[in-house]
């Protein structure tokens, strides 16, 4: 079916910046919506930042104005640029995609895959 694989999470020091990368590979015909979430010790997971189909985006007013979404449809990749790191962005970071999936269109199907996880640490 669909496999997503996350990369680019680390420690970096107050302000740094780090750039997550989702690659997703399989039967796709399509990636639909996406949205980058992040779950810190003892929180819920929250969204960030999504992207739909279009190119639309929306941000938790956390981030704004320092994290950017994008996607890259030839390569089936999203991407999440994190700028202005703070402690408090600490958390994992999970990717979490609607995919059309099939052979052809005739026998397509949609599913929503959520990323392994990478670690984001922010501190000095």
């Amino acid at each position: 079916q669909v496999q997503l694989v996350e990369s680019g999470g680390g420690l970096v020091q107050p302000g740094g910046s780090l750039r997550l990368s989702c690659a997703a590979s399989g039967s796709i015909i399509s990636i639909n919506t996406v949205g980058w979430y992040r779950q810190a010790p003892g929180q819920q997971r929250e969204l960030v930042a999504a992207i739909t189909s279009v190119g639309s985006t929306n941000y938790a007013d956390s981030v704004k104005g320092r994290f950017a979404i994008s996607r890259d449809n030839a390569k089936n990749t999203v991407y999440l640029q994190m700028n202005s790191l703070k402690p408090e962005d600490t958390a994992v970071y999970y990717c979490n995609l609607e995919v059309t999936y099939g052979s052809s269109w005739l026998s397509a199907r949609s599913g929503n895959y959520w990323g392994q996880g990478t670690q984001v640490t922010v501190s000095s």
